[in-house]
């Protein structure tokens, strides 16, 4: 909705003859929808900044002949609806408590515009303007559902990155304990945090422990062996640990091949396994050392 330049005038006008008026009156209808969830001074402030954004673009509506929302004219408006939409989401006010804060500018200029007198043109007024209203308020509701998703995407990433550790174990071993279904975004997290593991530690053995993991099937043990294959492209030999009897039977009814891979049935069995090689390795050296 759009208002002309005559319309953006008579806004413009009410906004600044009145404004101490409608910035008390709509603080405290926000106020009430919110039911105390924000402090009356970040509140005063919120609003005060949406109402600055708003006369603003009445006046640059006046001047240009058009306020449209979507247009340039609108550009600072929408800015502080998608911040206000923002802060709110992540506060985890709900998008209707959002809104609503907004709509409650409606009754603000209402009560101000009766009260100026003049009833057949107050009503006139209202009725251009509420159109006005009603697509801050979509846009507040459109913003606050984007933040909400952003927000959302961010704590399922944050919440993978916890749910998949790669822990030194032991000079030269690195373990990633598995811990729920693995599924592929979880499973590329899993091999990219591993990689860069064994590049940072220069570990030559990773062991992959999945005694957490509540049921191994083609797709998951897919996920595993590609985990191992990247491992080994980067020099290190992977151990998997936790199996057992029921993924064991799992894995054999499944005609699932491991090939080469060591499996271990618990973690500690893993890093024994791992340390034997070392030990081996170790004295390998000091024999070859000896015979030079």
């Amino acid at each position: 909705m759009a208002l002309n330049a005559d319309d953006s005038t008579r806004l413009a006008e009410l906004l600044e003859q009145h404004s101490e008026q409608i910035l008390v009156r709509w603080t405290e209808l926000a106020t009430e929808s919110l039911r105390g969830r924000l402090s009356q001074t970040e509140l005063r402030r919120q609003v005060q900044e949406l109402y600055n954004a708003l006369l603003a673009a009445a006046r640059s509506g006046a001047q240009n002949g058009r306020l449209d929302l979507d247009g340039e004219g609108g550009q600072e408006l929408r800015a502080v609806l998608a911040e206000l939409s923002r802060s709110q989401a992540r506060q985890g006010f709900s998008a209707t408590e959002t809104a609503v804060g907004v709509f409650a500018l409606k009754e603000a200029l209402r009560g101000t515009m009766v009260a100026r007198g003049e009833e057949a043109q107050a009503l006139a007024d209202f009725v251009t303007f509420s159109p006005l209203i009603d697509q801050l308020g979509l846009f507040t509701f459109e913003s606050y559902a984007r933040a909400r998703e952003e927000l959302i995407a961010d704590q399922a990433e944050q919440l993978l990155e916890l749910s998949t550790p790669v822990v030194k174990l032991w000079e030269g071993v690195v373990a990633v304990p598995l811990v729920g279904t693995l599924d592929s975004a979880r499973a590329q997290v899993v091999m990219e945090r591993l990689l860069q593991t064994l590049v940072d530690t220069g570990s030559p053995h990773a062991i992959i422990d999945i005694t957490g993991v509540p049921a191994v099937d083609t797709q998951v043990a897919q996920h595993i062996l590609k985990t191992v294959v990247a491992a080994r492209l980067m020099g290190a030999d992977c151990i998997i640990s936790g199996i057992r009897p029921q993924i064991a039977q799992t894995i054999v009814a499944l005609g699932i091949e491991f090939g080469d891979i060591v499996t271990k049935a618990s973690l500690a069995d893993a890093l024994r396994h791992v340390l034997r090689l070392n030990g081996l390795e170790a004295a390998a050296r000091r024999s070859h050392r000896r015979e030079s």
